[in-house]
């Protein structure tokens, strides 16, 4: 039995009140520090986002203190409204030509051993903007040999080769979130295809078995455990060898409202399921965000395959 913090009327909820219910459970106080202040300037130096900063993360000024930011290639205006999701939605702008060049140099100034780089979904583009995926990943791996990349794609919806134009350059982690159970597909990612996203990371494992794929999911959206359970037996049924659980939280009133903040109990139980389930690694904490950690996740993932290699 899921064990929550229940909202009865979440509507009349303030974004006061539930940073004060979330502050002592989901929110870390860091302060400011010289180094992610250092980190915004280098990024707005080179034009780049930072989902860390659109989708208006809780572990940014961790992560920056730590001079660790997932990149948001291609804009950060997206083709798609998702309820949950706080980056802006309408036209974007075109692509630039110099942004994996950019991003390529940020990484080598940085001196990063682990990339994360995200898009925004570019549904106005033919092919999703997966070719600008490849240049991003190729400039990366030409100025950075020794870093390893992990890209969060969009699902390419009816954009047909775009999975295999990413897949030629090889990603490390190639990750795709389904964000929540198929039944609050309608009201919480519109315009996607729960079907879809799994066919594109089992798609994705089968091009290149080598990479390491990953998808992910919010809690307290009014899933049932029965449904993420569901979800997983469907994940693994496609071969995913890493699987992200953490907390929605609403960004704005405007937004998918909390159903229910779910104990950190409930989410190490999700971790130790998942975990029997034959995940290779399992992220599942309310501050557990896809690219949170994704460093030490890609070592323990790659030590992983290391030892199943030595046995074979």
């Amino acid at each position: 039995m899921i064990s929550h913090i229940k909202i009865t009327d979440p509507n009349e909820e303030t974004k006061s009140n539930q940073d004060n219910q979330l502050s002592k459970r989901y929110k870390p106080r860091i302060k400011i520090t010289q180094m992610s202040a250092e980190l915004q300037e280098m990024l707005r130096t080179k034009k780049l986002h930072t989902v860390c900063e659109e989708a208006a993360c809780p572990n940014i000024l961790e992560c920056w203190s730590k001079k660790h930011a997932a990149i948001l290639a291609m804009g950060n205006v997206c083709t798609r409204a998702c309820a949950f999701c706080n980056i802006a939605t309408g036209r974007p702008l075109k692509l630039d030509p110099e942004e994996p060049e950019n991003i390529a140099n940020t990484v080598f100034n940085m001196k990063l051993k682990h990339i994360v780089v995200t898009s925004v979904t570019r549904d106005d583009l033919p092919d999703g903007g997966a070719n600008h995926y490849k240049k991003i990943i190729h400039a990366i791996r030409a100025k950075n040999p020794e870093t390893t990349v992990e890209i969060l794609v969009p699902d390419f919806l009816r954009k047909k080769g775009a999975l295999e134009i990413v897949m030629q350059a090889k990603p490390d982690v190639f990750n795709h979130n389904l964000e929540t159970v198929p039944s609050l597909y309608p009201t919480v990612r519109i315009g996607a295809n729960y079907y879809n996203s799994l066919r594109l990371l089992d798609e994705a494992k089968k091009l290149d078995p080598n990479t390491f794929t990953k998808s992910g999911i919010m809690l307290g959206l009014g899933e049932t455990m029965s449904e993420v359970i569901q979800l997983m037996d469907d994940l693994r049924a496609a071969n995913v060898d890493f699987m992200t659980i953490g907390q929605y939280l609403q960004p704005s009133p405007k937004h998918h409202v909390v159903k229910e903040y779910i104990s950190e109990e409930i989410f190490k139980e999700y971790k130790s399921i998942a975990l029997q389930k034959g995940f290779l690694v399992v992220s599942s904490s309310p501050l557990t965000r896809s690219s949170y950690h994704a460093d030490e996740d890609f070592e323990k993932l790659r030590k992983i395959r290391e030892i199943e290699n030595s046995t074979k």
